[in-house]
């Protein structure tokens, strides 16, 4: 097992300790095989499809066409139609339901090999829903959020049409805005009604030529879109580690930019607090001390970790006990513990009156939702006990019992699953990719929906089932898996022999 341990234990409160452990030999070897073999039959295939032995589904280039600058990419292309395509069937599946600690599916067939599929007209119910990233449990359509949400549309509508630099700033983003400030112990925020764009949109305005972005390898596609949508000059340290990070600063002010050898104009640090597909949380008291050493800056996302860390729901900063100043650009969504929509920038105020000015999602894009706006207010004041309630103090402390109860039953059920103990992402590894396809199916089977995760998404050896916990599972949902109609109606428990070997014979070390 390799963990991932501190090396300056000082700015710790208390241990900080991670397991990834690495891939069995013969594991390894056997997926590269599995691939080879899907690889060599989906060529022979191609081959059958060139002469039209048999049909081919997908969409291609026109002879006439040949030759032109190809609009599909070959291995791209070939990838889809011969090995995603055998598995598609786990994915974008349809939701008819509010997505909370249960769902409901509509079910669908398909008769062609997963090339089309068709509606049957039935509803899965009460599926387990282990892949929405609902931490809080604030996805839902009854309480308080959905009233507060109910009362600011009849009051404000649900489009606003316009961006906030025009005709689309209301009373309700200035509240919300100053309550974010609030929520995260900064001077001024500003919110945004994608999350996505939130990080593509802003780092450009941040930075730009002569600039250098130091990136964690394991960074989300929204910051590496960012990052080279800036033209700043892009490095790249190894996930979590600070030898990595330490040598690309030192050699980042001895040599300065290239060919001219001048210093950058800035160096900023982007890293996650919660990284969503490792399940690992960022050292971000180590990063903070080699942000003040070298004089850079840092860029903190906090998409996963806000709400979801921290004896307050505040992030990976108060989870460490950290001052939130000594984060220069504190960025987050709302599309996950707030069961919202959008994302934020918190920090100094010149630095977001900056952001008003230059940003592209601030001037261009159309302002959030009323709705929404309410949603993340009533939420987040439930988080910060402002509603009068303990709700939000006992939603954090049934997530934080509820993560630590599953990672302990699934490794003790003797499964490989990655990253930090106290992180609500919860990756088991496959490996093989016939096991990708077999896992996502049979816990359907289960009545579990859960996200199975492959290639190009992970490393090609190190395909994975994603859980997500949330406060609103129950001990029981954790432990119990209701079997489908048509089969008997009896319950397996998560520890139990018969479901042990189910899993065992999926995930076998």
């Amino acid at each position: 097992v390799n963990q991932n341990v501190t090396h300056n234990s000082s700015l710790y409160k208390k241990p900080f300790l991670e397991s990834f452990e690495e891939t069995p030999l013969l594991v390894a070897v056997l997926t590269y095989m599995g691939y080879g073999i899907l690889t060599i039959f989906g060529y022979l295939r191609d081959f059958l499809r060139h002469w039209n032995i048999e049909k081919c589904h997908v969409a291609r280039e026109r002879e006439e066409q040949k030759d032109f600058v190809p609009l599909y990419q070959d291995f791209e292309n070939f990838y889809t139609r011969n090995l995603y395509m055998r598995i598609r069937d786990n994915w974008n599946r349809p939701i008819c339901s509010v997505p909370g600690a249960k769902m409901d599916l509509v079910e669908r067939v398909s008769r062609d090999y997963n090339w089309t599929f068709e509606h049957t007209g039935k509803v899965v119910k009460d599926v387990i829903n282990m892949g929405s990233y609902n931490y809080l449990g604030f996805a839902e359509n009854t309480g308080t959020c959905a009233d507060a949400a109910i009362e600011a549309t009849q009051a404000y509508g649900v489009g606003v049409g316009s961006s906030r630099c025009e005709m689309g700033n209301l009373d309700i983003h200035e509240e919300m805005e100053q309550l974010v400030a609030r929520f995260l112990g900064v001077e001024s925020s500003m919110t945004f009604g994608m999350g996505f764009a939130t990080n593509s949109m802003n780092i450009p305005a941040l930075t730009g030529k002569g600039c250098l972005i130091l990136s964690d390898e394991l960074n989300h596609a929204s910051l590496v879109l960012g990052a080279r949508l800036s033209g700043s000059t892009i490095r790249v340290f190894k996930h979590n580690n600070m030898q990595s990070l330490e040598k690309l600063l030192r050699d980042a002010i001895v040599h300065g930019q290239p060919r001219t050898h001048r210093p950058w104009k800035k160096i900023l640090i982007v890293v996650e607090g919660i990284y969503s597909m490792e399940g690992s949380i960022v050292r971000l008291p180590e990063v903070i001390a080699l942000k003040k050493r070298y004089k850079a800056y840092l860029y903190l996302d906090e998409a996963h970790s806000i709400g979801a860390l921290g004896p307050n729901g505040r992030g990976v900063v108060d989870y460490f006990g950290l001052d939130p100043k000594d984060v220069d650009i504190m960025m987050g969504t709302f599309t996950k513990s707030f069961g919202a929509a959008g994302g934020y920038i918190g920090g100094k105020k010149e630095l977001i009156d900056y952001l008003r000015r230059h940003s592209h999602s601030a001037l261009y894009a159309t302002s959030m939702s009323p709705p929404v706006a309410q949603q993340i207010i009533t939420s987040m004041k439930i988080i910060m006990g402002e509603d009068g309630t303990t709700l939000g103090a006992d939603r954090l402390r049934q997530l934080s019992e509820n993560t630590t109860y599953f990672r302990r039953k699934l490794r003790e059920m003797g499964f490989i699953i990655y990253g930090n103990d106290d992180s609500p992402v919860v990756p088991m590894m496959l490996y093989m990719p016939a096991k990708i396809g077999a896992f996502g199916r049979e816990m359907l089977k289960r009545n579990i929906g859960t996200v199975v995760v492959g290639f190009p998404a992970t490393p090609i050896i190190e395909s994975r089932a994603r859980f997500c916990v949330s406060a609103a599972h129950t001990r029981e949902m954790l432990d119990t898996v209701s079997h489908p109609k048509g089969c008997p109606k009896h319950k397996i428990t998560l520890n139990s022999m018969a479901f042990s070997t189910f899993i065992s014979n999926i995930t076998n070390r």
